[in-house]
């Protein structure tokens, strides 16, 4: 599946079976990463590797790469779509955070207000509060604060986009306010204006476009409806039809298999990267879609994750500091 490398469309959860092979592919990775900049990874402390990849091709050569040229032994699950989050409605809130910690009491205040963003416009925070309000140092760990807890969704966990927040008031005290409670604060105040702001997932779609000799169209038009796709034109190139549709990319694994067995090898097709679009929530039996990459993980017992050399993670799903 193509698409922009600067969009991770799939994951893959990757276990090495040993403390060694966790070197391998910490090693390995290092050297992908430095070729390859659409690769990224987060590695979590029992030990699983996720990789994060442009498309379902993209992940195969990542995945052969390491087992051939590496060594690497591992246990590899199946890709995983890179679902997002937004907001569809305004929402405020405040959280005003006191806390004793290490035998000191810590204090923040925040007031913010979200605001749902147009498709594509990414995240912006502006800072509306009044000068002076809140003393300037502590301003970046507010935004600090707003954006980690961006990288973690309400419903699903996904990463939140295309939203605009707005810091719009707070108070401190001189000697019990920190750049951690503010961020602390800020997180807490955003978390609890997002639930009530009518979150929604996003999906990726794909644009696909199939080549192949008319005879078959009936066949590529049935196997293309299955996969919830939507038809929007269709054309003659070179002797061939050409069928144009729009899918979710979580219903087209394996489609370049399920396409040489409609068309007896005879059909070719594209796929691009076409936006995301609201869905409804996953459903786990599309799991068992045939994947070119990998089966259900089976997890073995993982080595520690301080042996595994891997390079510097992806925070994808920071949590909230208390």
């Amino acid at each position: 599946m193509d698409a922009p490398a600067q969009t991770p469309l799939l994951s893959i959860a990757v276990v090495p079976k040993t403390a060694d092979d966790g070197k391998k592919l910490g090693r390995g990775l290092a050297r992908l990463m430095g070729e390859d900049p659409a690769i990224a990874i987060k590695t979590d402390p029992a030990g699983e590797v996720v990789i994060f990849a442009a498309g379902e091709q993209h992940l195969e050569i990542i995945i052969d790469r390491l087992k051939r040229e590496f060594g690497v032994t591992a246990s590899v699950g199946r890709p995983q779509v890179a679902y997002r989050e937004t907001v569809t409605s305004e929402a405020a809130c405040e959280y005003k955070y006191v806390a004793r910690v290490d035998g000191r009491v810590q204090y923040a205040h925040v007031k913010l207000e979200v605001y749902p963003g147009a498709r594509g416009s990414g995240i912006v925070v502006e800072n509306a509060m009044l000068r002076g309000t809140i003393p300037e140092q502590f301003n970046d760990s507010i935004e600090e604060g707003i954006r980690e807890r961006l990288t973690r969704g309400i419903l699903s966990g996904h990463a939140i986009d295309d939203v605009r927040v707005v810091i719009t008031d707070g108070s401190y005290h001189d000697v019990d306010s920190s750049k951690t409670a503010f961020r602390t604060a800020a997180a807490k105040a955003l978390e609890q204006a997002l639930k009530r702001a009518r979150p929604v997932l996003l999906q990726p779609m794909m644009d696909v476009e199939v080549n192949a000799p008319r005879e078959y169209l009936a066949a590529i038009i049935a196997g293309l409806t299955v996969r919830s796709a939507r038809l929007y034109g269709d054309g003659e190139r070179n002797g061939a039809v050409v069928i144009a549709a729009r899918a979710p990319l979580a219903e087209l694994f394996g489609y370049a298999s399920s396409l040489r067995e409609q068309t007896r090898g005879r059909g070719t097709h594209t796929m691009r990267f076409d936006g995301y679009e609201p869905s409804d929530p996953p459903d786990d039996a599309r799991g068992d879609r045939d994947s070119l990459v990998g089966a259900p993980l089976n997890r073995p017992p993982a080595p520690k994750a301080s042996s595994i050399a891997l390079p510097e993670p992806v925070d994808t799903e920071d949590g909230d500091e208390e």
